[in-house]
């Protein structure tokens, strides 16, 4: 399989460097739901192909069985070797061990990527899912042009969600420090009310060309992972609503979930561990227009292992 996938990155003219060496510290627990998280992703160049293969890598001692997207799956058209070369081979290794892609629709996309099987959109722009024997939902939104059908979609479906652990996932963030970009407040203002009320716990987003975790919103952990094969260097200020952040390089996330816990590791595409810890799900209380129904609280410290 690696011959082969090296040799589809050769004739696509693409030099990739040896799999760093990685040192992973989730815990791997019994019957936990463990998935990947990449973002802004679709460039085809050698950037994406070092994520993909320290992907591929790390997957040999963190067993995921999908990924999600943060959308920006494809820069530059979306034609049939725009889907080659931006998306089946640099994960060609991952889509042959069986591990599914989730997309999200970025700025940067077509919206017919939804049609596109292996971003499993099934022909809509958002949708959810819940793995199986998981206590998690995702829930994928397009934050490119939320409309009231979207709004009353969402409604509508984290209503119906018993899920204990609920997770949003799209482009823009709702909170970040970014300097180009910054907070999606527009975004903000239409999907936040919804998260807190049906206690949403956790949302990922992407289109910041950087990693940050900023601190708890109203009891909602939020990640931004816009690094996975794009980067602007020195585009995180300093801000109060940054726990950790890192734009010096590329970078994906592994998480892992287990019972009231989610634990997560963010690495570079040399193999060094750029933020991990955990955080805990505190059960149900009424939601108010300052704390989701479902809040999350940090382990103290960086690990909770």
């Amino acid at each position: 399989m690696r011959r082969l996938w090296l040799a589809l990155v050769l004739s696509a003219g693409i030099s990739v460097a040896a799999a760093p060496a990685t040192s992973l510290h989730l815990p791997l627990k019994d019957g936990s739901t463990r998935f990947a998280v990449i973002g802004d992703t679709g460039t085809g160049d050698s950037h994406q192909l070092a994520v993909a293969r320290a992907l591929f890598e790390t997957k040999q001692a963190f067993p995921f069985s999908f990924v999600l997207m943060m959308g920006d799956n494809l820069y530059g058209g979306d034609g049939e070797k725009d889907y080659q070369k931006k998306f089946e081979v640099p994960y060609k290794p991952l889509l042959d061990s069986g591990v599914k892609f989730y997309a999200a629709l970025g700025n940067h996309d077509n919206p017919n990527e939804r049609l596109y099987k292996q971003f499993n959109m099934n022909g809509e722009r958002y949708y959810s899912f819940k793995p199986d024997k998981s206590s998690v939902r995702f829930f994928a939104l397009d934050s490119n042009y939320i409309d009231e059908k979207q709004l009353a979609w969402l409604d509508k479906e984290l209503a119906a969600s018993d899920s204990e652990w609920k997770i949003c996932f799209f482009h823009h963030p709702l909170y970040s420090s970014g300097e180009t970009h910054g907070s999606a407040e527009t975004q903000r203002a239409r999907l936040e009310p919804l998260f807190l009320k049906y206690g949403v716990n956790v949302v990922l987003a992407g289109h910041e060309h950087f990693y940050e975790r900023v601190k708890p919103q109203k009891g909602i952990q939020y990640f931004t992972i816009g690094s996975s094969a794009k980067l602007r260097k020195g585009d995180l200020a300093k801000t109060d609503l940054t726990a950790k952040g890192w734009d010096q390089g590329y970078a994906y996330m592994l998480m892992e979930i287990s019972g009231n816990d989610l634990f997560y590791q963010v690495l570079s595409d040399n193999g060094a561990t750029i933020d991990e810890g955990s955080v805990t799900r505190i059960g149900k209380t009424e939601p108010t227009p300052n704390k989701t129904a479902q809040p999350v609280v940090p382990t103290s410290g960086t690990k909770k292992f």
